[in-house]
């Protein structure tokens, strides 16, 4: 579903990720664009996967896939990006700020 969703949407995705570069997408390599591509759907498609989880996923098929420093892109990428599309789940999760205790 990942997959599919992902190339069904890619024109979308890119309209979400694009803003946040700072570089012309095209520079961008096809790996770093694809986990970029991974990360926006699962925001948007997967609210099931924690905004961490989705960050540290992409960081990590980052490191094993792509460039050098890749990884530090897709992560400054992401977290705005997520912090975005999930702006409830990523204002919880500021240090220093407690969360709603339960009842």
């Amino acid at each position: 579903a990942l997959l599919h969703g992902c190339i069904a949407q890619a024109q979308a995705l890119d309209e979400l990720i694009v803003p946040l570069l700072d570089r012309p997408l095209a520079e961008i390599s096809p790996i770093e664009h694809a986990v970029l591509w991974i990360g926006a759907y699962e925001f948007q498609h997967c609210p099931d996967v924690p905004l961490r989880v989705v960050i540290n996923e992409c960081v990590e098929l980052a490191k094993a896939f792509g460039g050098t420093d890749g990884h530090k892109y897709v992560n400054g990428v992401l977290h705005p990006l997520g912090a975005q599309l999930r702006a409830l789940e990523a204002a919880a999760q500021v240090p220093g700020r407690k969360s709603p205790k339960g009842g």
